[in-house]
């Protein structure tokens, strides 16, 4: 083994000082703590941030095409023969035509604004985190009344809390594109019985987005037999790359596309912006920490001087010093790095509970969804990023180590005896 049996006893008995070693003992426990709370929050920040960019992807991703087709010059017409192109594209696995328009949704005296989304039924019961994610209501009466849809949506359920409302209960959609008239520009408006609520988990989704069938928006909308855009879902989000250039060639130079990584570039860079911020500030936690170690093993050599020398008349090596000290050092490092690495993966685990318990106790709502996107805190470890954390605190706490046990091992033991 690298460290003796003697190496061993003697390091982790000047771990536990005596009374009159007593600030030597304090520095040491500070720093212990230092590199657990900074090895534990770089953990919990890093799975929060992890999790909280896998939650926006799945969701935006979910309820999003992967790549979306516009008529470049005017609304596609031909959109199924267009569809039936994409389909038979390799790595692609739905396409889904669709009106998309913003609308003024008026009820029971309220007023707010939606994104008004026209797909076929089939269409949405394909998509899971519609689908899989009704509150109330269901899909099944998405359709209404005749083959072209019926006068029905579906909205998100914060929408409906924020109007006061509930499944048939009737919502005014208003069109900024009004119908003109011998007395001007009127604003085009209907009522739709609302036959379902959704909740993705998304606050600007629950709260904005508004289904309805195909037929109806076209009509709506005024875009018979037209949609303004066709929506595209890859088996592979990643190799969006590749299969735009291959959906670009199939189409031709009459259509325009945005992928996901185009239309959320600024946000997503942001995030991991933010992201390596956070780890270069936590990291000075663990630097402070070591620094607190040297500080902690020169004053230990400084106060063991006379031990030190000892040693070194009875026989023990420059080499069988260093490593004890080394060893003393080393042991704070390490032991604090354990118990970050575990404070941080229970927490993270357990961060939904904790944060229910704190707003119970304090009575505080302590994730408002909607600042923070999410309905929820997300945390999810990745145990590559932990291995890194874990590396580097235990490089730090051996690097402080290696000064001052270097210095204990050059100690003079006739200096260190001559005025004792």
């Amino acid at each position: 083994m690298i460290f003796s049996p003697f190496e061993r006893l003697v390091a982790f008995r000047y771990l536990r000082a005596r009374r009159q070693e007593g600030f030597v003992s304090v520095i040491a426990v500070f720093s212990l703590l230092g590199i657990a709370l900074g090895v534990a929050t770089l953990i919990i920040v890093m799975a929060v941030m992890n999790g909280f960019r896998q939650e926006l992807l799945s969701r935006i991703l979910g309820i999003n095409g992967h790549l979306t087709v516009y008529g470049r010059e005017a609304p596609i017409a031909d959109f199924d023969a267009v569809a039936e192109r994409l389909r038979a594209l390799t790595g692609v696995r739905t396409v889904t035509p669709q009106v998309q328009g913003q609308v003024m949704i008026i009820a029971r005296g309220a007023t707010s604004f939606g994104l008004v989304r026209g797909v076929r039924p089939a269409d949405l019961k394909a998509r899971a985190l519609i689908a899989g994610n009704m509150v109330s209501g269901s899909l099944d009466n998405f359709p209404g009344a005749g083959e072209r849809g019926g006068d029905v949506v579906l909205i998100g359920s914060r929408m409906a809390r924020q109007l006061n409302l509930k499944v048939d209960d009737s919502v005014t959609l208003i069109s900024p594109q009004g119908t003109t008239t011998v007395m001007g520009t009127v604003p085009r408006m209907k009522t739709y019985r609302i036959v379902g609520l959704f909740e993705v988990g998304m606050y600007e989704y629950d709260s904005t987005f508004v289904y309805m069938p195909l037929a109806t928006a076209q009509l709506f909308f005024r875009l018979p037999e037209r949609v303004n855009g066709i929506e595209v879902f890859l088996e592979d989000p990643d190799r969006i790359g590749t299969l735009r250039r291959a959906i670009a060639d199939t189409l031709g130079p009459g259509f325009r596309t945005i992928d996901w990584q185009q239309a959320n570039s600024s946000f997503f860079n942001a995030i991991q912006v933010e992201r390596n911020v956070m780890f270069l500030i936590l990291t000075l936690i663990i630097l402070v920490a070591a620094f607190n170690i040297i500080s902690s093993l020169i004053m230990l050599v400084k106060d063991k001087g006379r031990d030190i020398a000892v040693l070194r008349t009875m026989g023990a090596t420059r080499g069988m010093v260093q490593r004890i000290f080394f060893l003393s050092g080393a042991s704070v490092g390490v032991i604090g790095t354990v118990a970050g690495l575990i404070l941080g993966v229970v927490f993270s685990d357990n961060i939904q509970s904790i944060q229910n318990g704190l707003e119970s106790l304090i009575g505080t709502d302590l994730w408002n969804a909607e600042i923070r996107f999410l309905t929820q805190i997300p945390a999810v470890i990745d145990w590559s990023e932990v291995v890194t954390v874990l590396a580097m605190a235990l490089g730090l706490s051996f690097a402080a180590t290696i000064y001052p046990s270097w210095r204990a091992a050059r100690l003079d033991p006739v200096e260190a005896l001559r005025y004792e």
